[in-house]
């Protein structure tokens, strides 16, 4: 794969960057500060929940299957039960919203104190960020700023787990033309939150990357056998016949609920919009169905672009081929956002900075009844796509380095 030159910064542009990346970092560090201001009941004054809110769910979830109550899990009222025995009988309710898979990386968490297991899971899904996105080989500023982006303190603030999901889908992207089976199997791993994942098998078709394909099935497979050997097979038909109608319930709510603070996809658009749940799930097929024809454009091998791009654009297409995902899942965007200015001779950076900044503001809209949040992410992936349509070079002058070459055939 061949390395694209960085242009370099003027004095200004880099002062400017400099200043927009400080001021999502004091931003987010307030945000800790609130969250871990707690009252008299234990509960942060700015969620009034536990401070480390959405990890709860992962770490009491998986201590209570390693404790043979899995099926507490997938009855509410039980587990809400068993988490108000756990932590507080004031615990604000919650719901268990994961795949059974995912157990299989909170058990060894649940065996810590939680605090602690937090603490490993905030610093570990960072590290993880880290070392997904080196092969985009931005300069070192760039790269830290994309590891500590806004998304990623959204993510740290409540050890939601967008930043591990980001790197499953960006390495898996990275890797996927040179390194095929240890791409399938961060594909493989990504099923913890499947609906992250929709545009990865157009992708492997387009490119012709049987091997990816298979790895990345074995892999699901194994894991899928492994959970069910672990904690009883009965988990999947209880995952798909309990969990799976409750969160979709929970998604077709009528706007705005609590659930959709942080909500940003093109089906909450719709519904903030006004429009039913047939007319919503329209629009999110139509835009579903765009990600999927830009991306099997974006991976033809005849395609000449510079395959890290391809992989930021498709990672911020995710975000819109799904009806259910929120601000810490827009991690991507903010990866796509560092590639545009570390390729740009002239960063539009205004512009830039209201995307950077925006999923630690999308709440406000959300709060507001405006959940437009999702125009943001939209206009990254189509400013990419733009781009590569216009960096596309005549046949003679094209880089073979540059293309998708197919793993296996």
């Amino acid at each position: 794969m061949a390395q694209a030159e960085f242009p370099i910064k003027t004095p200004e542009q880099a002062r400017f960057a400099l200043f927009v990346f400080l001021g999502g970092l004091v931003v987010g560090l307030i945000y800790q500060v609130q969250l871990w201001t707690l009252d008299e009941n234990g509960f942060s004054v700015m969620s009034e929940r536990l401070p480390y809110w959405d990890f709860t769910n992962l770490w009491a979830g998986s201590k209570l299957a390693v404790e043979g109550r899995v099926g507490d899990l997938f009855d509410v009222e039980a587990y809400r039960a068993a988490l108000r025995a756990m932590f507080s009988p004031l615990l604000p309710n919650q719901e268990w919203s994961y795949p059974p898979n995912i157990l299989l990386i909170g058990a060894p968490l649940a065996a810590l104190p939680i605090f602690a297991a937090y603490s490993i899971w905030t610093a570990g899904s960072i590290a993880l960020l880290h070392v997904a996105i080196k092969p985009m080989g931005l300069p070192l500023p760039v790269h830290l700023a994309a590891t500590f982006s806004p998304p990623v303190f959204m993510n740290a603030m409540f050890g939601q787990n967008g930043s591990v999901t980001a790197a499953l889908l960006i390495g898996g992207l990275l890797l996927a033309p040179k390194r095929p089976i240890v791409a399938g199997a961060l594909f493989g791993l990504l099923t913890i939150k499947p609906h992250l994942g929709i545009l990865v098998p157009f992708c492997l078709l387009a490119s012709w990357n049987w091997r990816a394909i298979i790895s990345a099935g074995v892999t699901t497979i194994v894991i899928a056998a492994v959970t069910g050997l672990v904690f009883g097979f009965q988990v999947w038909p209880d995952f798909i016949n309990q969990t799976g109608p409750l969160m979709t319930k929970i998604m077709e709510a009528p706007y705005p609920q609590t659930y959709h603070a942080n909500a940003i996809t093109i089906f909450i658009m719709a519904r903030s919009l006004g429009l039913g749940l047939t007319g919503s799930y329209l629009v999110q097929a139509a835009a579903t169905l765009t990600a999927i024809v830009a991306v099997t454009w974006l991976w033809r091998p005849s395609n000449p672009i510079d395959h890290r791009q391809r992989a930021v654009a498709t990672a911020s297409l995710a975000i819109l081929a799904t009806p259910y995902g929120y601000s810490y899942d827009t991690v991507p965007m903010c990866l796509a956002l560092a590639w545009i200015y570390a390729t740009s001779r002239q960063p539009k950076l205004a512009l830039l900075s209201i995307a950077w900044l925006f999923p630690m503001s999308v709440h406000m809209l959300n709060y507001k009844g405006i959940g437009i949040g999702v125009l943001v992410p939209a206009a990254v992936s189509a400013y990419l796509l733009w781009k590569a349509r216009s960096d596309q070079r005549p046949v003679g002058r094209r880089l073979r380095t540059n293309t998708v070459v197919p793993a296996s055939r």
